[in-house]
């Protein structure tokens, strides 16, 4: 089964998405399922997982509820709010559907080293670690401190790195974010995404090539049996449509993968990080 580890769903009228404006016309708009089932079938692509795109609960539950009525969604990658006391209470509620597979740390965008120092933060993290339940890091490059300085704390968190880390590819940025990945990838439960690529290179001018260098290397780091496909549809048609964003994974991929392997970055890695039915 091939599984796209990393996209997204939206309606503007729940106006959750405070990021979203008509400046990025692309983007400004209803994006549902639907809009989404011929890239899929194109390449061959039978689930997905959706991530969260907006910092509240009430988003999370409106993409759980997508799952009773689109088979194509394997999972939920859904937001809680790690600062607050009643954290454990609102992950129990969630969890009672079948289909919240994970909870992401939106980090970009804030002090991620003054955040992963909260102690509450830290209590938590590791209460998830304790139950084996999956987190997604949304990360700039310039944060990977920050990760490696929790994982000191929290070593056996099931985490995944959301798009590579996000290193900037448009500047053909290598290191340190070779030796931050190399670094984090020791770290036997963090997995990686192959998502978020293009929209960090020239977004009018790219070739697939220039993203060798990154897959190449977070294939070297973690191997291919902790490595997922992600789209990050529909983002990623500020740049490239669906298909270019299998291309660009696709024939990036080291020549020497087994088949085998292949098949397990697109789809057998996200069923056992997410720990799909």
């Amino acid at each position: 089964m091939r599984i796209d580890a990393h996209q997204h769903y939206w309606k503007l009228d729940r106006n959750d998405y405070g990021w979203l404006t008509p400046e990025s016309p692309t983007l400004y708009r209803d994006y549902l399922p639907n809009d989404l089932i011929a890239s899929l079938a194109r390449n061959g692509i039978s689930k997905t997982i959706v991530v969260q795109a907006a910092a509240t609960v009430e988003e999370t539950e409106f993409l759980l509820s997508l799952c009773k009525t689109y088979d194509s969604i394997a999972g939920v990658v859904g937001w809680l709010d790690f600062e607050q006391d009643d954290f454990v209470q609102s992950f129990e509620r969630l969890r009672q559907d079948s289909y919240f597979v994970g909870v992401r740390l939106m980090l970009q965008s804030i002090d991620a080293m003054a955040f992963l120092e909260n102690p509450l933060v830290i209590h938590h993290l590791k209460w998830l670690e304790k139950a084996g339940f999956p987190v997604d890091l949304l990360i700039r490059a310039d944060q990977f401190p920050a990760i490696l300085n929790i994982l000191k704390l929290v070593p056996r968190l099931n985490a995944v790195i959301d798009h590579i880390g996000k290193p900037k590819i448009i500047e053909r940025e290598e290191s340190p974010w070779k030796e931050w990945i190399t670094e984090v990838a020791e770290y036997s439960q963090i997995y990686c995404k192959l998502s978020g690529m293009v929209t960090e290179g020239n977004m009018t001018d790219w070739e697939e090539s220039d993203f060798r260098f990154y897959v190449e290397h977070v294939i070297q780091a973690f191997g291919a049996k902790r490595v997922m496909f992600g789209s990050d549809w529909p983002v990623c048609l500020l740049a490239a449509s669906y298909d270019q964003t299998v291309g660009i994974v696709n024939h990036n991929l080291p020549s020497e993968l087994t088949e085998q392997q292949v098949d397990d970055i697109f789809g057998h890695n996200a069923i056992r990080f997410y720990q799909l039915r």
